[in-house]
């Protein structure tokens, strides 16, 4: 599914702006994320190492904004009739995808946000973080390691890069 949209926004967006916005845009979307932009900056043909960069900032960018305010939003929104409901299956379907979380705290979130499985990732993680009152200072750096290691378990598939290192 992230390879359609991502190669879908490719098209869209490649005679309009930069490769490299394109991949950072993509990194910064929801469900997106860091994946979605290396597989786009694959598809553009983007230095590996720029591409990576680009794309794990991107992925950041939002997250200490959401660690901040996402319940702040959510308890807006939930103010209005139809959206409650959206929210509150929204936090749900958060916290049942988080069970390690819960359990193992950091390491639990480290482990969501760093494989790249669908419905994981900063985004998710962040909502998590947050929904189990992970403090900002410690849930931060770890889903930015998780980031990290899914920037890498990505680059390998997409990037082909046991091909480059001589495996």
């Amino acid at each position: 599914m992230s390879e359609i949209i991502a190669e879908y926004l490719v098209n869209t967006l490649g005679d309009k702006i930069s490769a490299e916005m394109i991949a950072f845009i993509i990194s910064m979307l929801p469900i997106l994320e860091l994946r979605g932009g290396l597989i786009a900056a694959k598809l553009m043909n983007i230095d590996f190492f720029k591409a990576f960069a680009i794309c794990y900032i991107g992925n950041m960018l939002p997250i200490p904004f959401i660690l901040m305010f996402i319940r702040k939003i959510f308890n807006i929104l939930k103010k209005l009739p139809k959206v409650e409901e959206i929210i509150n299956k929204l936090e749900a379907r958060s916290l049942r995808k988080a069970d390690g979380v819960k359990k193992y705290r950091l390491l639990g979130l480290l482990i969501f946000v760093g494989i790249p499985l669908p419905g994981t990732g900063a985004w998710t993680g962040a909502l998590v973080a947050d929904l189990l009152d992970i403090r900002i200072k410690h849930s931060f750096p770890v889903i930015a390691l998780g980031v990290f290691i899914a920037g890498i378990i990505i680059s390998i598939l997409s990037y082909g890069l046991l091909g480059l290192i001589g495996f």
